[in-house]
């Protein structure tokens, strides 16, 4: 008897993503550059802790900030664009698509930052949600991969809240900023992507929303009335 395999699958390599506008109904994705920097510092004032779990920041200066986004943007393995909520007209914070491997059809959402006029908005939900769906829909993905430090529980809830499922995590697996860290691993994969893509869509959907902005409904909720 032969040993257990797998499924079989497609093993075309996935597209790269491209330096590409997203734009979504509360907000637009634009490959990030230098010139974002202003608008980046601006964000970033009285929000040190905001960079409190990710490998850079806070920055001293705005000619820091602008260096930083230079080398983040014209690193190959990442792909960053800035988010610009529609309500504000202003960048509020930036995401990635890292870890790509097109021949495993996999790929990781990633090194998020935003600043805190950005946080637990739609616009935040919609920026990920936007890049999730190019990597999914567009460029047919099939492993969507959230990596955080185990210690970072609003990334984690955020994990779960979009219907990640969590994988396990990797003791002592890296040092960020003189300190050990351990990494929780999550994930969607194969076909749980319409599922948690539909969910996200009725969530953004405005007539989810009350005249004061809250949502009526939750994700889980949502989620759990399309299992039905």
């Amino acid at each position: 008897m032969p040993p257990p395999l797998g499924p079989l699958v497609d093993t075309t390599p996935r597209p790269l993503p491209a330096r590409v506008p997203i734009r979504g109904q509360y907000a637009v994705l634009e490959p990030l550059h230098v010139r974002h920097a202003a608008e980046l510092w601006r964000a970033a004032q009285g929000a040190d802790e905001s960079w409190a779990y990710l490998g850079q920041g806070p920055f001293a200066s705005r000619e820091a900030l602008t260096r930083h986004i230079g080398d983040f943007a014209s690193a190959g393995e990442y792909m960053p664009w800035a988010v610009r909520p529609v309500a504000t007209g202003e960048v509020s914070g930036w995401l990635a698509l890292l870890d790509i491997q097109p021949k495993h059809s996999s790929i990781e959402l990633g090194n998020i930052w935003f600043g805190p006029a950005m946080q637990r908005t739609r616009a935040a939900t919609e920026a990920m949600f936007l890049l999730l769906r190019y990597a999914a829909d567009d460029l047919g993905y099939r492993r969507l991969v959230w990596k955080c430090n185990a210690l970072n529980a609003p990334s984690r809830r955020a994990a779960e809240r979009l219907g990640f499922t969590y994988e396990g995590t990797l003791r002592a697996h890296m040092v960020v900023k003189a300190h050990l860290r351990d990494t929780a691993w999550f994930s969607i994969v194969g076909d749980e992507w319409p599922l948690r893509r539909d969910a996200l869509l009725g969530w953004l959907d405005s007539g989810n929303f009350g005249t004061d902005g809250t949502a009526l409904r939750g994700l889980a909720e949502i989620r759990g009335s399309l299992q039905v």
